[in-house]
């Protein structure tokens, strides 16, 4: 009998050693079709997709809400002195980075003097003598030699490098070449052994992220998420992520192709939502001939038509815009059209004869086009069309779009495999201020592709920026886009609204911040 027993609770234990595969919970995964990603620095690059991983990894001292208003995010309080010269800052209790290490305020300011070698805001800051310094663990300063009224700004940037935590020992290794170790300060862990380039990123929720008790709003508040997984998944090919979104294998696609938005506005399971306003940009570069000559950036400006690159590229009519004259997007607080008026009209015979005026030799001009980005790939297409018609000698090289984020960093010229015309599109956060808009730097030396250098349009950027009254700031504004009509420093292609598509099942999708990707709000 007691042979027969010990028999049955064996054969118990071997029955329940098979039970827990059925009985464990799978882990609750979200599944985004994505870009692939190739560069892990967000502040080394302004590529979204690598913005987009800095904002799940890591956290920021600032962050903008809802509102667009800086709040505080890794930091519990600060003060600034009434001439605004000296600020102190006390880190939140608690923090750690993904590791368990504590996050301290000599990791804060190396971090924030690696991202003002490489951002406008955080040079323009170092203009006026920044200098950061930590008083202990928690506790660390900023003293400028003139009040700079954009300091919460600075911190809380959303976009093109955002002033992200790192680890002091990382943020203190050059800033001319990318981060490749990823210890996060963010809601999310990045899955290094599960990243396979080309296919997948994977990662999981952060057990040491120490949240905020707000509730989230934009990038700011709480970061807290239900989801114990997320997985990018690389689909370049449009029907196949429109397919896998039909099917359930995606829950969420990030930027919806263009040609797809009015066909899913009917399906009852997809939500359509708002991805922000977004800018084309045609990005020339000016180390180079032809377009180291400004008069040749104005003539290729002329023969622009905004109305046909952003059909081109797909967007339904209530999405885009047919003219926007402004360098910052229309109905933007800083909308303008100064200088806008001898280019509002798109004259290709002008265009032309301005070309032969500026001394064009027929040099070779290298565009690379994406192959997997299908709007950007008919925006570099149309940019190709539009050179060619009025007399440039257009070679058009066809890559995938993580191939251009790499190569768009040489400064070699074309013939030794750099390259002189790439295509690209900025969102609203990247665009509405001459301080926001990086490709509107002109600082000579700047580390952005394109590298445009004009002394005249940094000083007015400079100007503007310290200005405090609102009037004359206004007044520098427009200054700063008439030059910026004549210095060139890239070229608008036109102003259209972004969508996302999510399964309609998804939940949170109604707190999503138009042009950012806040996955930590969605659940499923």
């Amino acid at each position: 009998m007691k042979r027969r027993t010990l028999a049955a609770l064996a054969a118990l234990a071997l029955s329940a050693a098979s039970l827990p595969a059925l009985a464990q919970t799978p882990p609750k995964t979200l599944k985004v079709g994505n870009a692939d990603l190739k560069i892990l620095d967000p502040t080394f690059t302004t590529a979204y997709i690598s913005r987009n991983f800095g904002h799940m990894v890591y956290d920021t001292l600032f962050a903008q809400d809802a509102t667009g208003k800086p709040q505080p995010q890794m930091v519990e309080k600060y003060t600034t002195s009434k001439d605004g010269k000296q600020w102190s800052f006390t880190l939140r209790p608690g923090l750690k980075f993904s590791d368990g290490a504590a996050v301290t305020s000599a990791d804060a300011v190396a971090s924030l003097q690696r991202w003002a070698a490489r951002d406008s805001l955080g040079r323009a800051m170092t203009a006026v003598g920044a200098e950061w310094k930590a008083t202990d663990a928690r506790n660390f300063t900023l003293t400028l030699n003139e009040p700079f009224g954009m300091v919460l700004d600075a911190l809380a940037k959303p976009s093109g490098f955002p002033p992200v935590i790192l680890p002091e020992r990382i943020a203190k290794l050059p800033a001319t070449a990318p981060l490749t170790e990823v210890v996060g300060s963010g809601p999310f862990i990045f899955k290094r052994d599960e990243w396979v380039p080309g296919n997948k990123t994977v990662f999981v929720r952060n057990p040491n992220y120490v949240a905020r008790s707000e509730p989230p709003s934009g990038l700011a508040g709480s970061k807290k998420t239900s989801l114990d997984r997320v997985e990018w998944l690389y689909l370049p090919d449009a029907n196949s992520a429109i397919s896998a979104l039909k099917r359930g294998e995606v829950d969420y696609i990030e930027q919806l192709a263009p040609d797809y938005i009015a066909p899913l506005r009917t399906d009852s399971n997809i939500k359509i939502g708002s991805g922000g306003a977004y800018q084309g940009f045609l990005v020339m570069n000016q180390l180079h001939p032809p377009f180291d000559n400004p008069k040749v950036r104005q003539a290729l400006l002329q023969a622009v038509n905004q109305e046909r690159f952003v059909a081109a590229m797909g967007f339904p009519l209530d999405m885009r815009m047919a003219y926007c004259a402004t360098w910052f997007i229309c109905g933007s607080p800083n909308d303008t059209s100064a200088g806008a008026e001898p280019f509002r009209k798109a004259d290709v015979a002008k265009a032309k004869k301005m070309l032969a005026d500026a001394g064009y030799k027929g040099e070779k001009v290298v565009l690379m086009v994406p192959s997997d980005v299908p709007y950007l790939n008919a925006e570099a297409l149309m940019a190709a069309q539009t050179m060619k018609s009025i007399g440039l000698n257009v070679d058009a090289q066809t890559m995938d779009w993580a191939s251009i984020g790499a190569r768009r960093a040489k400064r070699d010229a074309s013939d030794a495999g750099g390259w002189n015309m790439y295509v690209t599109v900025a969102g609203e956060f990247d665009v509405n201020s001459p301080i926001s808009n990086a490709y509107l730097g002109a600082a000579c030396g700047n580390t952005l592709p394109g590298w445009p250098c004009d002394k005249k349009l940094d000083e007015l950027r400079t100007a503007w920026l310290k200005e405090t009254v609102p009037a004359k700031r206004k007044e520098l504004l427009d200054a700063f886009q008439s030059r910026a009509y004549e210095a060139v420093p890239y070229i608008n292609a036109g102003q259209y609204s972004a969508a996302f598509a999510a399964r309609a099942s998804i939940k949170g999708l109604d707190k999503m911040w138009a042009g950012m990707p806040t996955v930590w709000m969605l659940d499923k």
